[in-house]
């Protein structure tokens, strides 16, 4: 049974005819909205934030720092709901004390970057702190307190070259040849075969647990993939968000809530790095909020995990300031009368994806 969660706030004295209730849904459709994104509202009024499915919370900010905490202010905390059949969605009531306006965003990673805000009494759309400006400054600050974001570039490519090695296993020994750099793993094979396992969506965040591992030859990488629809990738570290030519795909594999799904598992053939992401894009791109992992990646270089985790955030960043540019011109919700109207949008999860080429031998443990 969820709770009800109340703020308690001191109303003006007013009668009660004249207050009004809004109703604010939060992430309807599985989209990283509120719906309305702003109310027009008098003192007395309250708010009342419905939550939907997935994990969101209605944190209070301020207008420069969208994404950020208010000191003091009201915060829901995380409202975790399985599905829309649930009788009694949790939700949380502000009460409106003043007509100043009221900043407000998810606090989930990656969502008020991807423009999940909500306002009380904004200016009007000719103001520079409009709603619309609130909601810009939040996917441009893509999460972060201020607008000087950290530089990110592509580390210059390294040196590779053809590598000899004599491997032994068992009673074997041979010479094997591979490609490297510096800083690579030697290519031999561990006294025995270690399972590695990393969790596809842990803990319902677009996260992998753990997202960076080292691995020898002949251990075995095992992904299980939890609720959501997620999919495993193999990308390059130039590109993080695009799938590497050859490269293995897991595909699409939709888990209902509290429940685990398929396991797939690759084997290290050689100790070469290896990239991968979530190619999920719906509502928002899992790649660009982090969703990435490393296998063996070279940690004293600029190559590195940390490194590799950036320039797959930027990817975000680039597309929703690009997405946010082109609809500038966009009529905003009339700022007349009370609240904003508007078609609340549809959600669509990706399709399955069939499972191509793999680096090594992948093997369906379901």
């Amino acid at each position: 049974m969820h709770s009800r969660i109340i703020v308690a706030s001191a109303l003006a004295v007013l009668p009660a005819a004249l207050a009004t209730s809004w109703d604010v849904s939060v992430g309807p459709n599985g989209q990283f909205i509120f719906y309305p994104e702003y109310v027009l509202a008098e003192v007395g009024d309250t708010v009342n934030m419905i939550f939907h499915p997935k994990n969101h919370s209605v944190t209070q900010s301020s207008f420069d720092a969208p994404c950020v905490p208010l000191a003091g202010g009201f915060n829901s905390g995380f409202q975790a709901v399985a599905s829309d059949s649930d009788p009694t969605l949790p939700n949380f009531v502000i009460t409106v004390n003043d007509t100043n306006p009221i900043w407000v965003h998810c606090e989930q990673k990656g969502h008020c970057g991807a423009g999940m805000v909500f306002a009380i009494n904004p200016p009007d759309a000719t103001s520079n702190h409009s709603f619309a400006a609130f909601q810009a400054l939040a996917i441009e600050l893509n999460g972060t307190q201020t607008s000087e974001l950290p530089a990110v570039s592509t580390p210059p490519a390294q040196s590779w070259s053809i590598a000899t090695a004599t491997v032994t296993s068992d009673s074997s020994t041979w010479v094997s040849t591979y490609t490297s750099y510096i800083g690579t793993p030697e290519p031999t094979y561990a006294p025995s075969p270690v399972t590695h396992n990393i969790t596809v969506g842990v803990n319902g965040q677009l996260a992998f647990g753990p997202s960076n591992i080292s691995a020898s030859i002949g251990d075995i990488v095992s992904f299980t993939f939890l609720a959501k629809n997620h999919s495993v990738v193999q990308s390059s570290f130039s590109e993080p968000c695009k799938p590497l030519n050859n490269g293995f795909n897991l595909g699409f594999q939709p888990v209902a809530a509290n429940t685990t799904g398929p396991t797939f598992s690759i084997t290290i053939n050689d100790t070469t790095p290896i990239w991968g992401y979530c190619a999920q894009t719906s509502p928002v791109s899992h790649c660009g909020s982090g969703m990435v992992f490393s296998i063996n990646a070279v940690e004293s270089g600029p190559n590195n995990f940390a490194a590799f985790l950036a320039l797959a955030e930027s990817t975000l960043v680039n597309s929703t300031i690009a997405s946010s540019n082109s609809t500038s011109s966009a009529a905003s919700p009339s700022s007349t009368g009370k609240g904003s109207s508007g078609a609340i949008p549809s959600f669509r999860l990706g399709g399955v994806t069939a499972l191509v080429g793999v680096v090594a031998a992948v093997m369906l443990m379901l």
